[in-house]
């Protein structure tokens, strides 16, 4: 059973370091650090992934910002409660974390696979383009009966196959997590700037 979430779950990235190590939390003594990494896409766009490693993993007192770094781990989701109501939040839990002094830019990484379960309606649009997009809500079971929840987003004929799926319908899903910015509005008169999280999906499958 404890193995299930590294089947249902796994995500490879290589990239960038861009930040110091900010400390989250400890569990039974051990710390749990977040640092950001960077990671580039074919279209010249970056990502910056949340990741959550722990103090065993790497010194998390140095400085590595510039380094390259090979991680592979999970992408578990936690609510956050904030602002009268609940927030997903999503990063990246290293269970590897390598460093690396050079990267061929042909060799940047960011590859996931998720095994779950449809647990929302999927939204199907269009852009003002013509492009076909679904969003899609997948829960990926752990051990002990909880879920993580990943936002996912197809396009094209991946959308149109997607906006089809009904509520608790099996799924595998092959793709990249991605970063996007957007601007939440606190109030009449504030706004914040946010990033938000998501996997790209490249390929999707129905299991009967």
């Amino acid at each position: 059973m404890a193995d299930k979430m590294f089947e249902n779950n796994q995500v490879s990235i290589i990239g960038e370091i861009v930040s110091e190590f900010e400390y989250s939390h400890e569990v039974y003594g051990e710390g749990f650090y977040m640092v950001e990494v960077s990671v580039n896409r074919l279209s010249n766009f970056v990502d910056y992934i949340p990741v959550m490693v722990s103090e065993r993993l790497v010194d998390v007192k140095g400085n590595y910002s510039g380094r390259f770094v090979f991680i592979s781990g999970q992408f578990p989701s936690f609510n956050r409660h904030e602002e009268r109501k609940n927030r997903l939040v999503l990063s990246v839990f290293a269970r590897e974390f390598e460093l690396a002094d050079e990267l061929d830019g042909e060799n940047a990484s960011n590859q996931i696979f998720l095994d779950g379960y449809i647990c929302k309606e999927s939204v199907y649009r269009k852009t003002p383009l013509g492009r076909e997009i679904a969003d899609l809500l997948v829960a990926v079971n752990r051990s002990y009966g909880k879920s993580d929840y990943i936002p996912c987003i197809c396009w094209g004929r991946n959308a149109r196959f997607a906006a089809g799926f009904e509520v608790g319908s099996h799924v595998q899903i092959w793709g990249r997590i991605q970063s996007r910015e957007y601007v939440k509005k606190l109030s009449e008169t504030e706004v914040e700037q946010r990033v938000a999280y998501e996997v790209s999906v490249s390929k999707i499958e129905f299991i009967e």
